[in-house]
């Protein structure tokens, strides 16, 4: 017997067949498996003694998720009566998104009464968000939100951005601006189950949306697909996705529910754990730690010991100075007059800064102070690394005595470096290597970051222990003479 969900999903596979991805990705439109949307359906708890509960899809697509949701809620014996507000302005599913609601209602055992409002989500209700004069004085609130949120940056000057101006930060996205405003949508002690990109987890771009969000609501579960492949079938999505629930309240529970799966196409082998609110979700900037696995949890508790950052111990890391391309006439292939040594992520090789190598504009030539910084000390730290690449944290130690005609050198902006507000001795720039070529750093900023490349902002905001102990795993590197993985991770397991 067809399901109300097998309905749904098949109509809009016929949908599909017609509508090329290109279209789709013009409205941020990527549909939800069946598997997913019945995983994210059986998250949200069953009140038992309800008579009437209320539903809001926000960007509801073909109504996939309002489908699987609907029919969780059929087997509930005091329940009378299902709400269900959905939002969708494309004018094409909106067509396909009616004629499944009208046949949900006719074939659900509890009556379903439903609206499709077809304004912009965000605009719509800009007035009430910002307490604004004309606003609602009592505006319909939701006891389950379920989305799939459009996936698309907007400019900082979009609309949708000045609506909600408590949690942007330069040109947002607009899955987060719903999640946010799905959260204000949301009953107090109501529930929301959200796919969602990891990347607001961490970073000063999504700072003020997790200050804004974990404030007013708890995350209880989050789901994690393992593999790191692609979540929406038969799509090019890139991002890597999560699924959470979150709670509108502001007592924080003991723990978070995570689960994970390899990939979206089977829940029923999953790995289940909990952990404890506060290894999750920590920090002034309120990061959200992603574990994956007991050893991440362990990883998390022995590195979080250290209360020191870089920045507090007069250290930081920063992102190279030269864009290259954007600097042509400048740039030469040979040591010419005038020209200083600029350093790009094919010069860090097994630990060390390796110049020349013989390639390409190796040298600048500029007199931009901009452009240029001292011939000093450096830990070099490569800002992209290909998926499938062992290590994130790929590191190499400059010497400044390596280039002693040197006065200045630039850095292209392929990678970061670490400084200081003085210069950094040999051992120091050592002990960092030791930290930055552990194991377990590089598994520590994995959690911490799910993309390829190396934000300077999340390194400058991870533990390290103080100058004195990095200065003297810095002298016991130089002692040994070997700059692998494992003779870092012997010196650092002694200080730890």
């Amino acid at each position: 017997m067809e399901t109300i969900l097998d309905y749904v999903v098949d109509a809009t596979a016929k949908y599909v067949e017609h509508m090329s991805k290109k279209q789709r990705k013009a409205y941020g439109q990527f549909f939800t498996s069946k598997e997913t949307a019945r995983f994210m359906a059986g998250l949200f708890s069953k009140p038992a003694n309800r008579t009437e509960i209320t539903i809001l899809d926000p960007g509801a697509g073909s109504g996939i998720l309002s489908a699987a949701l609907i029919e969780r809620l059929q087997s509930l014996p005091m329940l009378q009566k299902i709400h269900l507000t959905c939002y969708e302005t494309d004018e094409k599913i909106t067509q396909l998104l009616r004629s499944n609601l009208e046949w949900i209602r006719l074939q659900s055992v509890i009556p379903v009464e439903y609206q499709i409002i077809s304004e912009n989500y965000i605009l719509s209700q800009a007035l009430e968000y910002n307490h604004m004069i004309g606003a609602n004085p009592a505006p319909v609130k939701f006891d389950m939100v379920i989305g799939n949120p459009p996936y698309m940056k907007v400019s900082k000057d979009a609309l949708e951005a000045k609506s909600m101006p408590d949690i942007c930060y330069g040109a947002p996205n607009l899955y987060f601006l719903f999640a946010g405003m799905s959260l204000f949508n949301a009953k107090e002690y109501g529930e929301l189950v959200y796919i969602i990109p990891r990347s607001w987890t961490s970073g000063a771009y999504f700072k003020k949306f997790r200050q804004e969000f974990l404030q007013k609501g708890v995350l209880e579960h989050i789901h994690l697909f393992v593999s790191r492949n692609r979540v929406f079938e038969q799509e090019d999505v890139l991002q890597e996705t999560i699924i959470i629930k979150v709670r509108k309240t502001c007592v924080k529970p003991q723990r978070v529910h995570i689960t994970t799966t390899q990939d979206s196409g089977d829940f029923s082998n999953k790995t289940e754990f909990d952990v404890l609110y506060d290894t999750v979700i920590s920090g002034k900037d309120t990061y959200v730690y992603l574990v994956t696995s007991e050893e991440e949890i362990d990883t998390l508790n022995q590195l979080n010991r250290w209360n020191n950052t870089l920045p507090s111990i007069g250290l930081k890391m920063k992102t190279g100075l030269t864009v290259d391309f954007r600097n042509r006439e400048a740039l030469r292939d040979t040591a010419e007059s005038g020209a200083v040594p600029l350093f790009f992520a094919q010069h860090i090789q097994d630990g060390k800064v390796i110049f020349p190598t013989g390639k390409d504009h190796e040298y600048l030539v500029t007199n931009q102070p901009g452009l240029l910084q001292q011939n000093t000390n450096y830990l070099f730290v490569k800002r992209f690394t290909a998926k499938e690449e062992r290590r994130r944290l790929q590191c190499g130690v400059y010497l400044a005595k390596k280039n002693p005609t040197y006065a200045r050198i630039s850095t292209q902006n392929k990678i970061n470096f670490i400084c200081g507000l003085q210069e950094l001795s040999e051992c120091i720039v050592y002990g960092l290597y030791v930290l930055f070529n552990s194991t377990l750093y590089d598994c520590y900023y994995r959690i911490l970051n799910g993309s390829t490349q190396v934000n300077s902002t999340e390194i400058n905001s991870m533990p390290v222990p103080p100058l004195s102990i990095i200065e003297a795993m810095g002298k016991e590197l130089i002692k040994v003479r070997d700059m692998s993985e494992k003779s870092c991770d012997n010196i650092l397991r002694s200080y730890i």
